[in-house]
């Protein structure tokens, strides 16, 4: 019907999702996520502002020439990007191996698809 909002259907309504955030997998998948999330930030925050300090206090280190016009700071700058490239690279091959099994199976659990026994 023209003008009547559209309800969204809710495929889980009587989901207690407390519950499953209690539960030991869903404890080890978040334990593996922030295992795994937490340090390489900090690692890249580090890294980045490593880059930030020696290009605003060491003018001289960064601009020491490696090739032609290339000087480290632009070298620096450009493995910024390769690192970010890099980390998201990684992730995605760590969450294919390591957390969306355990999230496939919680969420088939959730959605009725599979019972307990069955998930494994």
């Amino acid at each position: 019907m023209m003008g009547q909002p559209v309800q969204p259907a809710d495929p889980v309504p009587d989901t207690d999702f407390v519950g499953i955030q209690r539960e030991p997998r869903f404890q080890e998948l978040r334990k593996r996520h922030r295992s795994f999330v937490f340090p390489l930030a900090v690692i890249f925050l580090l890294w980045y502002f490593l880059y930030v300090l020696l290009a605003d206090y060491a003018h001289e280190f960064m601009s020491i020439r490696v090739w032609g016009s290339i000087n480290i700071g632009l070298l620096f700058g450009l493995l910024q990007f390769v690192t970010t490239f890099g980390i998201t690279t990684w992730y995605v091959s760590y969450a294919n191996r390591k957390l969306d099994p355990i999230a496939t199976e919680i969420r088939a659990e959730i959605e009725g698809g599979a019972t307990k026994g069955e998930a494994s």
